[in-house]
């Protein structure tokens, strides 16, 4: 292995207190010729070409001889054996500021670096026990971690890290439940302290604290990320190993909207007709096409093929997925094609139109539209959009399940919904009460 291999997969310093050298320019990623911040809008076979391409890092350094900066020979490491976009591009993220770090400390590619070498590395005489007849003298190079990072600068950088591999809403919530931590023990311990002092016990105070105050899920959900955050230390060799992953996760019951009955979804879809056409095809969206609120927000007119009859929806951490549009649907869409195909489909005053908002402001622009419904219908917090969702589902179980077995009714339905696997579908099916037995009263005696 090249020496700036070795020193760029070993290097181990803040990126925060060095300062920036004329000498070379900052690396870059190349990601296959797509611009890896609009992932998902490419298509799957768009994507795939992306990823069968070489990826490299790319930078510039000054020739001592002419004084121009030359582009240097690009850096891939054997990422490219890495099959998946989101592991990638994290190795790559990486080694960029691997990289950038280097070349703060000094690193020339048209000198010799055995200084800054010996800097970041010492040789170390070790003695392995051994019957007292014998001494075995090994020599082995130790990494030395010259300036080992405080909690809170390693936990900044597992946030940068974080950050290119996240949806936007996702880091949000992710990094919202991070920077609690930090405040917590920046208030009851000491985050300068080395990341190699975070303790399992620290983050078992703090869990349960989280416990006192919200409930079982959020302390769950907490574990969940900041276990992520450490796993990404880890594999980055800020920490030896992720404990958190030994922490016990609570039982839990979360709590999910109910399904309406009959009368009550036809007084409101009737209620709609006349009052907010809009919520009202926003509402169908998720009936007929069996999608989530924040999926239905995602959507954009290119999103939908009206004369192929199908829909590419933006799912959480996937790949878009080619779902087909019922008919029912399209009976009720207006004419779409001189629309903007970069237009959102729902925007608060029209079908087809610009709306500069976060995602999760424009679904919870939605939700709080269709309290006023809920308000009008005397309907508790246990209602909502996402409501829609599992009425359709169990009513269409229901259709379903008359003229079906139960293996082939949840084949069919697992097409439908888009659930991935049949263990899921089924746990989704019981927690929603979808699939309730026939009157039994015939058996009673």
């Amino acid at each position: 292995m090249s020496t700036i291999l070795l020193l760029l997969q070993t290097v181990h310093s803040t990126v925060h207190d060095l300062q920036m050298k004329s000498n070379f320019s900052e690396p870059k990623i190349y990601t296959g010729g797509i611009d890896i911040n609009q992932w998902n809008k490419y298509s799957k076979e768009e994507q795939q070409i992306a990823l069968s391409k070489d990826w490299y890092i790319r930078f510039a350094f000054r020739n001592p001889k002419t004084g121009k900066l030359e582009r240097q020979t690009n850096i891939k490491a054997g990422f490219n054996k890495i099959k998946t976009k989101n592991e990638r591009f994290e190795k790559f993220k990486l080694m960029q500021q691997s990289l950038l770090i280097l070349l703060r400390k000094g690193f020339n590619p048209y000198e010799d670096n055995t200084l800054l070498e010996n800097k970041l590395f010492k040789k170390e005489i070790k003695f392995e026990a051994t019957p007292i007849s014998q001494l075995v003298e090994k020599k082995v190079d130790v990494l030395e971690f010259e300036n080992e990072l405080s909690i809170k600068e390693a936990f900044v950088f597992g946030l940068d890290i974080k950050k290119n591999v996240l949806g936007k809403t996702s880091y949000s919530g992710f990094q919202g439940r991070i920077n609690r931590f930090l405040a917590w023990l920046e208030e009851n311990e000491n985050t300068t302290d080395k990341i190699s002092t975070l303790s399992k016990k620290s983050v078992l105070n703090y869990l349960n604290d989280v416990l006192r105050k919200t409930s079982a899920s959020n302390r769950n959900n907490t574990r969940t990320d900041l276990s992520s955050l450490v796993q990404t230390l880890v594999d980055n060799e800020l920490l030896k190993d992720n404990f958190i992953k030994n922490i016990n996760v609570l039982k839990s019951s979360p709590e999910r909207n109910k399904t309406y009955s009959i009368n009550q979804e036809v007084d409101i879809l009737k209620y709609l007709e006349s009052n907010d056409s809009i919520l009202l095809l926003f509402i169908q969206f998720i009936s007929y096409n069996y999608l989530r609120p924040v999926e239905v927000c995602r959507l954009k007119i290119g999103d939908l093929d009206i004369e192929g009859k199908k829909l590419f929806v933006r799912a959480k951490n996937k790949a878009v997925k080619v779902k087909i549009i019922p008919q029912k649907i399209i009976d009720l869409l207006p004419d779409l094609s001189k629309i903007n195909p970069d237009y959102y489909l729902f925007t608060p005053t029209q079908i087809g139109g610009i709306w500069d908002a976060e995602e999760n402001n424009r679904r919870d622009f939605f939700s709080k539209r269709f309290k006023t419904i809920k308000d009008h219908f005397k309907l508790g917090t246990d209602y909502g959009l996402y409501s829609f969702r599992h009425t359709s589902i169990t009513n269409l179980y229901k259709e379903l399940n008359k003229t079906l077995t139960p293996f082939e009714t949840k084949s069919t339905l697992m097409q439908i919904t888009g659930h991935q696997t049949m263990e899921a579908l089924e746990k989704y099916l019981r927690d929603i009460d979808a699939a309730l037995p026939e009157d039994y009263s015939h058996l009673l005696k």
